[in-house]
Order: structure tokens, then C-alpha cells, then sequence
């Protein structure tokens, strides 16, 4: 695609997206959150982000595939310990995984 023809689709891109957006705040006003069907999609929601972020770590491609294995684990297992210690606080939890992440790797370089 020459770069025009990306400027040119680019508001139709934008148009699309906020149309999307648009109708979701429309209907989340109708949305029960209590509800059956809700429940199940926030599940499947959570089920697919795990599953993703599961796989990331087990089975990285690109520049994190050239990191050990033991490296990942072991940050994803100091960033859950600090997670849950600290009231299930995310933010804190993330930082510090990826904080353990990058030590444990500039400790490995040669």
C-alpha cells in the first residue's frame, strides 16, 4: 500500500472505530452486569487473555524467545508474589516482574 493511499484510509479507519465505540456506550446502558450471559463473556474474556499471556511466556517468538526459559518463569513468579502481597495491586506487580525480568537478564549477560 503506497503511503497516499494509507492517508487516505486512515479516516475512514478512524470513522469505523469510533462508530464501534459509539454503539457500544449506546448498548452498555442496557447491559445488565449481574447477568448470565455477561458473566460467561467476561470469563471467556479473562480465559483468552490468560491463555495469551500463558503462551507468550512458554512459547515467546521474536527477541523474548532469546531469553531462558527459567528467566520468564521466575520474573512472572516474583511479579505474582509482590501482586498478591501488595493487595493485588497491578501496577506494582507488572513494574516489579518486569523490574526482575531485566535484572535476571543483565545478570545472566556474558
Amino acid at each position: 500500500m503506497s503511503e497516499s493511499a494509507a492517508w487516505i484510509a486512515l479516516p475512514g479507519a478512524v470513522a469505523i472505530s469510533f462508530l464501534w465505540r459509539a454503539i457500544g456506550v449506546a448498548v452498555s446502558g442496557r447491559i445488565d452486569p449481574s447477568s448470565d450471559v455477561f458473566l460467561w463473556v467476561q470469563c471467556v474474556a479473562y480465559a483468552m487473555l490468560a491463555g495469551l499471556v500463558s503462551r507468550m511466556l512458554i512459547l515467546p517468538t521474536g527477541v523474548l524467545a532469546e531469553s531462558d526459559h527459567w528467566i520468564r518463569l521466575a520474573a512472572m513468579g516474583v511479579g505474582l508474589a509482590v501482586f498478591f502481597i501488595l493487595k493485588r495491586n497491578m501496577l506494582i506487580g507488572i513494574l516489579t516482574s518486569v523490574t526482575a525480568f531485566l535484572l535476571l537478564q543483565y545478570i545472566q549477560a556474558p
